[in-house]
């Protein structure tokens, strides 16, 4: 079951980023350049920046701080770094690389190039390397191959890790891409509203909703939390008010002009 819930992870993860890019061009409202600073505001503050800083404090394999075994410090730095890492790039992305795009669709652009990126990373290569590893286990080739030069407790994890994942949990995971894109939309919004009406508390605003949003995952990471249902139901929870918020937002564009 492992490579067919893989397949269909990706499948959930690549095509619905890509339909949306597909609609937002039908609709008028995509705009190319927002949407590759969105992506590249990713790459550079979420898989550069923060990373850096997670090998800096982190303990190497598991989810502890360094210097202390405090479970409630890492929720604490897990939800917060994320939070002020991505809500900062954006900000820093519509303050000065799109100074002229700042339209609602340019919000949406953003978004979309954000945390379609996210879900091409995490969701597409994820599964891919479930496919691939699940072909080698199958063909014999990953006992001659890869198998030799790991210990043999990780080669048995692996194994039951790729072949015996229940269908359902990358089904999941899929979905979690899709939560987490629509929040990461209403979230350049809510940066965007704030750089338009030259508030910083905008940012700030951001940085504690998603941090606020992390805090459910992180507590699943030490085990506090050790039902995925429940994460995912509160992930999801978080994405209908995004969604909400994303439709409820476009008349405050339309209202007021920028400020300057």
């Amino acid at each position: 079951m492992g490579m067919a819930g893989a397949v269909v992870q990706l499948f959930i993860s690549l095509l619905v980023p890509i339909g949306l890019v597909w609609y937002g061009r039908k609709k008028g409202w995509l705009s190319w350049k927002a949407l590759g600073v969105g992506a590249a505001v990713f790459l550079v503050f979420s898989q550069v920046l923060e990373k850096a800083l997670h090998i800096a404090v982190l303990e190497p394999g598991r989810p502890a701080l360094k210097g202390t075994d405090s479970v409630w410090l890492f929720v604490l730095y897990a939800a917060l770094a994320a939070g002020l890492f991505e809500e900062i790039g954006r900000y820093v992305g519509f303050r000065w690389l799109l100074k002229q795009h700042r339209g609602y669709g340019d919000g949406l652009s953003f978004g979309l190039g954000h945390g379609g990126t996210e879900a091409v990373l995490l969701g597409v290569v994820g599964a891919v390397n479930v496919i691939v590893l699940a072909s080698l286990i199958q063909s014999g080739s990953f006992d001659k191959t890869i198998a030799p030069s790991l210990p043999p407790r990780q080669v048995e994890l692996i194994k039951e890790q790729v072949l015996h994942t229940p269908f359902a949990m990358y089904v999941l995971g899929g979905l979690e891409r899709l939560f987490a894109l629509a929040v990461h939309v209403a979230l350049s919004l809510l940066v965007l509203l704030g750089v338009r009406k030259r508030q910083f508390r905008y940012v700030l605003y951001a940085i504690l909703l998603h941090a606020a949003m992390d805090v459910m995952p992180a507590l699943y990471q030490v085990k506090v939390v050790t039902n995925v249902w429940v994460v995912e139901a509160v992930l999801l929870i978080w994405a209908v008010a995004a969604v909400l918020f994303i439709g409820r937002m476009k008349p405050a564009f339309e209202r007021g002009g920028e400020k300057r």
